[in-house]
């Protein structure tokens, strides 16, 4: 499994607005489209305002063709118009195992 990892770095003060919007408006997509939320979190201490999510692949392909796909939601863009401008910087990552390691479960 790939993880791509992605970090939201928000304007101060505005991640629990970003997360209620996220959990109101834009998980249930998300989830439904991309299928393999491996994490989600908010940063606590050290780089603030982030929000860290993470998303598990079979392939870059299955990747790209989920990434497709939410990107062409008519219900992802409108929750995206409402999000976007919460956003300062976006990061993104992609994650290759370990030949050692193993998915738990």
């Amino acid at each position: 499994m790939f993880v791509d990892e992605r970090i939201y770095t928000l304007h101060a003060g505005q991640v629990s607005t970003f997360l209620k919007l996220y959990e109101e408006e834009g998980m249930a997509c998300q989830v439904r489209i991309l299928g393999k939320m491996v994490g989600y979190y908010y940063t606590d201490f050290g780089p603030l305002n982030q929000i860290v999510h993470m998303w598990g692949y079979e392939s870059l392909d299955d990747r790209f063709e989920r990434r497709k796909q939410l990107q062409a939601s008519s219900e992802w863009q409108s929750y995206a118009k409402k999000m976007r401008p919460l956003v300062v910087k976006v990061e993104n990552k992609l994650l290759v195992p370990a030949p050692f390691f193993k998915v738990p479960g």
